[in-house]
């Protein structure tokens, strides 16, 4: 049976039943309403955004994945493999992350990873079919199922924003550890792909308030 993703009816209602159970994600519904439906396509394209999103800034990964579709065209894996790992190189990518991108799309040429198959995959088996390309590691594979699968379940617990959110809501005296993360999100089981939403929006909004605060002074 193929798993079902998250509808905008479905993700309202999921954070209003979080909001009920927990009282700091009570407090981000109050103050801010459902989270958005943050999501990407699914595809070629955005598996390799999220590849040159690692370890960088998220306007330096747009502006690069900008010029790999500029200059590789059509923006397919065949035509990546064509052009090879120099041209990538020639584009600004590390030999690591050229690499990454280049095995990606042989694996989606070759049909060892079909995006089909991993559309009707479980979490597990969907998770444990990205995590074998290389340089897509827990945090990538976590996205692309939260964001294009939209998987009602998944938590980055890597993620450095949700890190930073939960430390701020819950007023920890320090960051918590990926483990003490992934503690904390048991309580929100079935819906912890919604409790990520609501602490990115959670995180996003007090920036926002931070950055408006700065500009008055």
């Amino acid at each position: 049976m193929t798993p079902v993703g998250l509808t905008e009816i479905a993700l309202a209602a999921a954070a209003m039943e979080l909001a009920k159970r927990d009282r700091e994600l009570r407090f981000v519904f109050d103050k801010y309403g459902p989270p958005p439906m943050w999501a990407r396509p699914a595809g070629f394209e955005t598996l390799i955004h999220i590849i040159l999103e690692q370890q960088v800034s998220l306007a330096a990964a747009a502006t690069m994945l900008l010029r790999l579709k500029n200059n590789i065209v059509p923006f397919r894996p065949t035509r990546m493999i064509e052009l090879g790992e120099g041209h990538l190189r020639s584009l600004g990518l590390t030999r690591q992350k050229a690499s990454y991108c280049l095995d990606l799309a042989r694996r989606l040429a070759d049909k060892r990873l079909s995006l089909s198959r991993l559309a009707r995959a479980n979490d597990a088996d969907a998770r444990a079919a990205l995590i074998e390309v290389k340089g897509i590691g827990s945090w990538s594979a976590d996205v692309y199922l939260l964001m294009v699968l939209r998987r009602p379940d998944i938590f980055p617990a890597t993620d450095l924003a949700l890190v930073s959110a939960v430390t701020r809501l819950k007023e920890l005296p320090g960051k918590p550890s990926t483990n003490q993360l992934l503690e904390f999100a048991e309580a929100w089981r079935p819906f912890r792909s919604v409790a990520a939403r609501m602490l990115w929006q959670y995180y996003l909004a007090q920036r926002e308030e931070v950055r408006a605060q700065r500009a008055k002074q």
